[in-house]
């Protein structure tokens, strides 16, 4: 039997193994991490390098370990003056996860790590017994479900598979191809950083060859939140109510959905200038195939082809799509908002030894829960306060 066994081996599931770890509440010896991939934040690594990410969008004390500092020391030691970008000092993609892969080696993650699918949760006794799908039941004291909500890829109605539509991706589906085996010329559809990153890469493989549509012009932000939601400035009203349909619209209304930050709107005005992208502001309406290519019609009449089409759309965000998560909100009778998303303590304490973090603790956490500033505080206030 574990003490804590941790659902999510992603960027919240490895920041609050490493608080656990480091504070003494946890050894590897009875602490577990369940997690579908071979290794830690696969999907993370995965995505951010298929965009080629420079710079994450979160400032240097942003990351999975205790210290807010660690990072910013770890660079002076092994990094450059590159590695750190602007006012606030945010980091490469590649600095911030070699400095995770040594915080993960430094707590011996590898002795933590189990490879596969959760299929239940239920309460045996006074313990939490985990089903997966290699017919296994792991057994521990305390849960802490950190999973993502965006594993269903956003598909626009006229992109659907079920039109016979060929050569279209989606950017973070499990099966892209490389890019540089994808035939110009491109089309990229979305408006927000993952599509400016994906522009970028692409204009630097086939300059001139690359059209980006965008619903709405470019919303530059320099955080996906306001600062202030980091602390008391708007959490303090945000914690203080009652109402949960209340925090729902403050978190939807904070958010800067779709947004992108000053150096990338330069970075393609420049690409423009250059003739290496062209920039439509306009709404697809519908799609056909002719012959190898694919046929945009838009909203204001104009059209559009091209040889490969790439969704750049994000997720739909589904709360309790999981059928084992379903079926522990029944049996344990857990407490939800109306819209579907866990009521829990300031502990992100759903019910006795039952936490959450990521998107289902966003209701006690605010607009930053699921970032990595998010999984900063969930670890706080688990392993701190628990």
């Amino acid at each position: 039997m574990f003490e804590w066994i941790i659902i999510g081996g992603g960027v919240h599931g490895c920041t609050i193994a490493t608080y656990l770890i480091k504070s003494g509440k946890a050894d590897s010896r009875n602490l577990l991490i369940i997690d579908p991939n071979e290794e830690p934040m696969a999907v993370w690594k995965r995505n951010t390098s298929r965009i080629s990410m420079n710079y994450l969008r979160s400032p240097f004390v942003h990351h999975i370990d205790t210290n807010p500092f660690s990072l910013h020391h770890f660079g002076k030691r092994v990094g450059t003056k590159e590695d750190f970008y602007g006012h606030y000092k945010r980091p490469s993609l590649s600095l911030f996860n070699e400095h995770t892969d040594t915080i993960l080696k430094d707590i011996t993650i590898q002795n933590m790590w189990y490879q596969a699918i959760v299929t239940g949760v239920h309460k045996k006794m006074n313990r939490w017994a985990v089903h997966t799908s290699k017919g296994t039941t792991l057994l521990a004291r305390n849960i802490v479900i950190s999973i993502s909500l965006n594993q269903h890829l956003a598909i626009p109605d006229w992109a659907d598979q079920g039109n016979h539509l060929k050569n279209i991706h989606h950017i973070f589906s499990e099966e892209f191809p490389e890019l540089p085996t994808l035939q110009p010329p491109f089309v990229v559809v979305g408006g927000g950083i993952t599509a400016a990153h994906t522009v970028i890469k692409l204009a630097s493989l086939f300059p001139g060859q690359v059209t980006l549509v965008k619903r709405h012009p470019f919303r530059v932000q320099s955080f996906d939140s306001d600062p202030g939601w980091l602390g008391p400035k708007f959490m303090s009203e945000f914690s203080s109510s009652p109402d949960y349909e209340k925090r729902r619209k403050w978190i939807n209304e904070a958010r800067h959905r779709g947004s992108i930050t000053k150096e990338l709107n330069q970075k393609i005005q420049r690409l423009q200038e250059e003739k290496k992208v062209h920039v439509v502001t306009d709404e697809v309406q519908s799609a056909n195939q002719l012959s190898n290519k694919v046929k945009l019609k838009m909203r204001e009449g104009k059209s559009l082809q091209a040889k490969t089409v790439i969704l750049a759309t994000g997720f739909e965000s589904r709360a309790m799509s999981q059928s084992w998560l379903k079926e522990l909100i029944e049996e344990e009778r857990l407490q939800c908002a109306r819209f579907g998303y866990p009521i829990v303590n300031e502990s992100l304490e759903w019910c006795r030894h039952l936490y959450v973090s990521g998107p289902l603790a966003e209701l006690e956490l605010g607009p930053v829960s699921r970032n990595i500033s998010g999984a900063r505080k969930a670890a706080e206030r688990i392993v701190f306060n628990s």
